[in-house]
């Protein structure tokens, strides 16, 4: 065997699915930055162009098939921090801005980087943020692919939200939702039982009722039963897929990102303690071990994660 010579340079393997400097350099997406929101051409960025993420949405994320390595380049870019986020108005956003900023999210848990430190100086514009996405995830529209992705992708940003409690701009804005007001979604005597075992709620409960706002009543009343709607939304949508014949994969999907988001909301006592009772009251674990989608070859995760379930409630 011939010795190495010690003149000569080994490349490194290219580990698959890597992005190469020189694929950076030459990629559309770094010619839009550094035109955009690129830090190292602050000084020479173009004004802001609304379009420009109606565009990226559409060609870079939207596309199932290349979607994570453009979200990948769109993340090293730093999309998020120096274009998405500074540019996000509340009310007048648009939709492909919104989606655009909760895929950049899911990106960085992906990626496990650092994720809440560019919202934390806004609370309050990320309080609206939080908001849109709510009502993203609740809205009524048709059970296809693309709808099913979007709808996917909300739910894990929702859950992420949750799993960062210990954060406080997530902390605020998930309470909200789990603390004991949502029962005020239960039946009548399903609330009147749960209150008779542990009377030390009731008195909570008894200050809650005199403390309401006749003013924010609406939008008190729509978060405390935004879980329990978003329960009956997945029941509706887990009912389409039939026993037999063709199933959309991104359905399936969605279905098990939810299962995954009811036994990360089970597993955190902030979350569990009341929620655990409406979910039950909503009959969603049963519906699951009854659905088709057990019993099609598709649902071989969704059926893993739906037992457990079933045991944890039953506890």
């Amino acid at each position: 065997m011939a010795p190495q010579d010690d003149n000569q340079t080994q490349e490194k393997p290219v580990l698959k699915g890597a992005i190469t400097i020189s694929q950076i350099n030459a990629d559309e997406i770094t010619f839009l930055a550094n035109r955009f929101w690129a830090p190292d051409t602050a000084n020479a960025h173009e004004a802001f162009n609304s379009q420009i993420i109606e565009d990226i949405y559409r060609k870079e994320i939207c596309d199932s098939r290349h979607s994570l390595r453009r979200i990948m380049m769109l993340e090293f870019s730093q999309y998020l921090e120096n274009y998405l986020w500074p540019n996000f108005d509340g009310e007048r956003a648009t939709r492909a801005h919104l989606m655009s900023i909760v895929a950049m999210v899911n990106e960085k848990f992906r990626e496990k980087v650092e994720v809440w430190k560019v919202f934390e100086t806004s609370s309050e514009l990320f309080a609206k943020f939080f908001q849109r996405v709510l009502e993203a995830c609740i809205e009524d529209r048709p059970v296809t692919p693309a709808v099913m992705r979007e709808q996917t992708a909300l739910l894990v940003f929702l859950n992420h939200c949750f799993n960062s409690m210990e954060v406080e701009i997530c902390r605020d804005q998930a309470k909200r939702l789990v603390s004991l007001a949502m029962w005020s979604c239960l039946q009548p005597k399903r609330r009147e039982q749960e209150l008779t075992q542990i009377p030390q709620w009731r008195k909570f409960w008894k200050k809650l009722q005199k403390r309401e706002d006749s003013e924010q009543k609406e939008k008190l009343s729509w978060e405390r039963h935004f879980l329990q709607n978003l329960m009956i939304k997945f029941i509706r949508i887990l009912d389409t897929i039939p026993e037999a014949g063709p199933v959309c994969d991104e359905t399936v999907r969605y279905c098990e990102r939810f299962v995954e988001f009811l036994i990360d909301l089970e597993a955190l006592l902030p979350t569990r303690r009341f929620f655990n009772t409406v979910m039950d009251d909503c009959h969603v674990v049963v519906r699951c071990s009854l659905s088709s989608l057990v019993r099609r070859e598709e649902g071989n995760l969704f059926a893993q994660w739906t037992v457990p379930s079933v045991q944890m409630v039953r506890s």
